[in-house]
């Protein structure tokens, strides 16, 4: 159990809420397969195919969305309903309207649907309720809102935000790169992206490139900024950082998988080590890493005058 990628948020530290309360909300929608005029179906499923929904080692948890989706691309579905429409022509005389094209093409979706291959996919979370951290193993933001809108709708109370750090990660790597090297436990290593203020389009990647160099400053003295940092924790972690405080190309290193006994042949026992060692370095990791950041964004004092808003308290929760 190796997460790939890392979209990051905060909960309360710790969250009140226990083992069983939590697999009790999230058997409230586990997961049922799609019905013949469904298009996707969403709902939780045990990470381990048993019964247990949350998943349970050294006081980490870890769930998972199961996703079923038909596969009905709509062109197959216009090219059906053209030839349908050709032969009624035929019938008629001529052509079918816009009405009626619209009502032949919707009979066809509902005709084909129940025949559509299905695909399936889990999406994993991990949480950590005494540290206060929930990270989903997604490549965007977006991709984690699938996990995150079946999560609010299950759960009677979400107190969730994204991490929010003091310096910007932008800020931050424009620092790291001017100065040749990253603080704390981190090195910088050789992946990078630069991106022109002015124009979004002008950008400039390196790949296993040397990122110490005059070129590298100069492209920062001329107004590009990262938005992309390949760096190493502590020579036991490496990842790509994003401006969006995004971490992927999550990467345990060897020093981190060795410790997994290879003569382990019980498929649990292997799992939950995996998921040990992952959770215990990411704990880690996370305030390792906005410490570097100058620490988490702290939101402004409400108003006294009674007139508080919203915006007052920073962003909301999820």
């Amino acid at each position: 159990m190796w997460f790939k990628n890392l979209q990051i948020y905060r909960l309360p530290a710790p969250w009140n809420i226990t083992l069983e309360g939590l697999d009790e909300q999230l058997a409230r929608k586990r997961f049922m397969p799609c019905g013949s005029q469904d298009p996707e179906s969403r709902g939780w499923v045990s990470p381990l195919n048993d019964e247990r929904l949350v998943h349970a080692v050294g006081g980490q948890w870890l769930i998972a969305l199961g996703v079923e989706q038909r596969l009905l691309p709509p062109s197959v579905v216009r090219q059906v309903a053209d030839e349908r429409a050709e032969e009624i022509a035929a019938q008629q005389g001529y052509k079918p309207g816009r009405k009626q094209m619209k009502e032949l093409r919707e009979a066809v979706q509902q005709e084909l649907m129940p025949r559509a291959f299905t695909r399936k996919r889990k999406m994993y979370a991990w949480i950590d309720p005494e540290g206060g951290w929930l990270g989903i193993d997604a490549p965007s933001q977006t991709r984690a809102e699938d996990l995150l809108e079946v999560l609010r709708q299950t759960l009677d109370s979400l107190p969730l935000a994204l991490l929010r750090t003091e310096r910007s990660p932008v800020s931050a790597m424009a620092g790291w790169l001017a100065g040749g090297e990253a603080p704390g436990n981190f090195t910088i290593d050789q992946d990078a992206e630069l991106r022109s203020v002015a124009d979004e389009k002008a950008a400039v990647r390196y790949v296993r490139h040397a990122l110490d160099g005059e070129d590298v400053r100069a492209h920062l003295a001329a107004g590009k900024l990262p938005t992309r940092l390949a760096l190493t924790f502590d020579d036991r972690v490496s990842f790509v950082l994003t401006e969006k405080t995004e971490i992927k190309r999550l990467d345990f290193l060897d020093v981190v998988k060795e410790q997994i006994d290879d003569k382990e042949t019980d498929a649990q026992a292997l799992f939950d080590a995996g998921f040990a060692l992952m959770s215990g370095e990411l704990r880690q990791l996370l305030p390792a890493l906005v410490e570097v950041l100058d620490g988490e964004l702290k939101a402004p004092e409400a108003s006294t005058d009674g007139a508080g808003s919203a915006a007052a308290a920073g962003d909301p929760p999820f």
